[in-house]
Parts: C-alpha cells; structure tokens; sequence
C-alpha cells in the first residue's frame, strides 16, 4: 500500500513511501531475466483495475492500426571525475550540450563510489579533468544547481567523453556497468546524460511481433539531460527532433482513430512540443520545452509506456495528465504490494487513456 513520504508532498503531486527494497540494483540480466523479462503493469484511464503481466506481452495489449514512437537517443559515458582548485574531489555530469557548444553540467561530491548533491559554497570556476581537460564553470544555469560549463579537451570531445566518461550512477545501482547496458536496441545517436530507460525493456522480438500484429513504430530524437534534479525542479528545454514521417504517422493514426503510445516521458515531451496551433503534431527541429501537467493535457499522446518514478517527482504530473490522478494511485499502490522494481533497470507501466 501507498505509505506516507517522510517529507512534504510537492503540490499536486503524488507522494508515497518507496521501501529501498524495491530499487532495481542491476540490469535484469544479472537477475537471470531476458531484456523484455521485466514486469509490465497495465493500467486504463476509467478502469478500476490493473493487469499484472510481462513487457514480453505488450503487443497483446495494443491493436493493430496503433503507433508506438521510440526515442532513438543513445546514452552517453556522462559521469567525469574531477578536482577543483583545493584538490577536492568531484564528480561532473555532463547534461546537456547546448547550441554554442557549452554542456550544462551538474557538480556532485564523490563519495564512497557514488556521489551526491552538492553543497555548501559553489566549486571553483575551473575544474581539472583526466588527461589535461578542464572544465570553466561560466554561469549559473537557471535556479537549480546546475551551470552552464565551457569543456576543453585536447583532443575530439566526444572521443574524450567515451574514453574518459562512464554511465551516471547513483546510489542504489551497487556497481558499475558498461555503458552498453544503459542502451536501447534501438539507439542511433548518442547524446543522453541518462538513458531513456523506458525503452531499455524493448527487444528486437518485441519490435517484430508489434509489426507484424499491425502495429506501426516510429522513431525520434531526445537527448535527455539529468534525471538528479530536486523534487520541485521542473525539468528544463532539451533538444528534439521529430522527423516529418513520424510528425505524419502520428497525425494519421490519430486521424484513423488509433492511439499514439509514446515510448517514455521523454517521447510525450518531444511530440507535446511539436503540437501545432491546431493541436496536430508537425516537423519539429528544436529545443522540447513542454512542460506537461494534468491542467494543461496532452494533445499528441493516448498512452505511455513508462518505469517507475519516484515521490513527488515532476514526471508524475505527466502521467496524471495521460492516465488520470485516481488511476495514477490504484497503480502504484499494487506496484509497491506486488514487489515491482523501480529505476532504470526496473520494471514497466503501460498506461492507456482508452
């Protein structure tokens, strides 16, 4: 059952207890599961009831003439260590790479083999790097704790990056993984802080039994930056493109009255940006700024396929838009009895508005 969570719940958003116990320390291939093994929780808006079953199985629970539209966005080695100018020890996340070539970056304490948020005064302006980077802090970057940094390297950065970077981990994953594992089958371009990881659960043999049951897949970009930010920090632009075959399978599914099902937040966010003043979605080439709240609605979607986030956290306002406040809450209260597994290795929630 939902339980209580040991600090204030951020408005309108929902908050429950999420024992430890119930955080995916591995990829579901160290837990002797195949990559779509996982657990999928099936959930529709106006329904009182869920359906327990495997993502194996999501093309059970789609019909032919729908879209699943995927994020291609590959993810990169984007933990760097560091020292500022005492000596101290840091951890740098790279976030987002910005149109002048500056990354917006988080700044975190290297601590027992993890890291954690900063605190405290900032670090110095300039941060030294493996072998002979360095990283200017420029400039605050919004009102969160992340800056907008300028990266030098002596060489191509993004041959740096993969020989000097590894895949952001926090606490609850207990050792480290090759950036392999934080891939979709799918990914083309590499360019994510994090994984889109609500896609990791998708194999090739999930992606021919949709096809060949009449479900379409579509793809688009979104390279997401970090997923640390506090629990009232809303997240920030990221750069999208919707490719104008998908911007037309969208419009044309919808139009034929199939359902869009976006393939992780990050999916919804690209194609809730490129919505067009008369709420069709079009070719989009920019920075996804939607943010998405049960007030404001989604115009582009009628279902996700998501993981499970954490209390309070601004995506659940995504959700409670798509699927519902209510149903929202009959979900995830037999995710925690029924022992589902939460972060980027976890397990997966399918929700449909009809």
């Amino acid at each position: 059952m939902l339980l209580p969570s040991s600090r204030p719940a951020a408005p309108d958003r929902l908050a429950f207890h999420l024992p430890p116990a119930l955080e995916a320390h591995e990829p579901p291939e160290a837990r002797g599961l195949a990559r779509d093994g996982v657990r999928l929780m099936v959930a529709r808006r106006g329904e009182d009831h869920v359906v327990h079953s495997s993502f194996s199985l999501l093309p059970t629970f789609l019909d032919p003439g729908d879209l699943v539209v995927v994020n291609t966005s590959g993810t990169l080695p984007a933990a760097l260590d560091g020292r500022d100018g005492a000596g101290t020890a840091l951890a740098v996340h790279l976030s987002t790479r910005q149109d002048d070539g500056r990354w917006v970056v988080e700044v975190r304490r290297a601590v027992a083999g993890t890291t954690e948020r900063w605190t405290g005064a900032p670090p110095g302006p300039v941060i030294t790097l493996a072998a002979g980077a360095t990283l200017r802090l420029d400039e605050p970057f919004g009102a969160g704790r992340l800056w907008v940094a300028t990266l030098t390297t002596s060489g191509p950065e993004r041959a740096w990056i993969a020989a000097h970077g590894r895949p952001i981990r926090y606490s609850y994953v207990e050792r480290a993984w090759p950036v392999s594992a934080y891939q979709s089958v799918y990914a083309t371009e590499a360019g994510s802080a994090e994984m889109p990881s609500a896609g990791r659960p998708i194999s090739t043999e999930v992606i021919t039994r949709l096809v060949a049951k009449g479900v379409a897949v579509a793809p688009l970009l979104l390279h997401t930056g970090v997923a640390s930010l506090e629990a009232d920090e809303l997240p920030y632009p990221e750069r999208a493109v919707v490719p104008p075959a998908t911007a037309r399978l969208v419009a044309s599914t919808r139009a034929a009255g199939g359902r869009v099902v976006a393939v992780g937040t990050t999916v919804v966010r690209a194609l809730e940006s490129a919505v067009g003043p008369d709420g069709v979605v079009v070719p989009f080439d920019g920075w996804a700024d939607a943010i998405i709240t049960p007030e404001r609605g989604v115009a582009a979607v009628d279902g996700i396929v998501t993981g499970w986030h954490e209390p309070e956290a601004s995506h659940l306002l995504m959700l409670e838009a798509i699927g519902g406040g209510p149903p929202l809450e009959r979900s995830y209260a037999p995710a925690i009895d029924e022992g589902y597994l939460w972060h980027e290795f976890g397990d997966s929630h399918l929700i449909l508005r009809r």
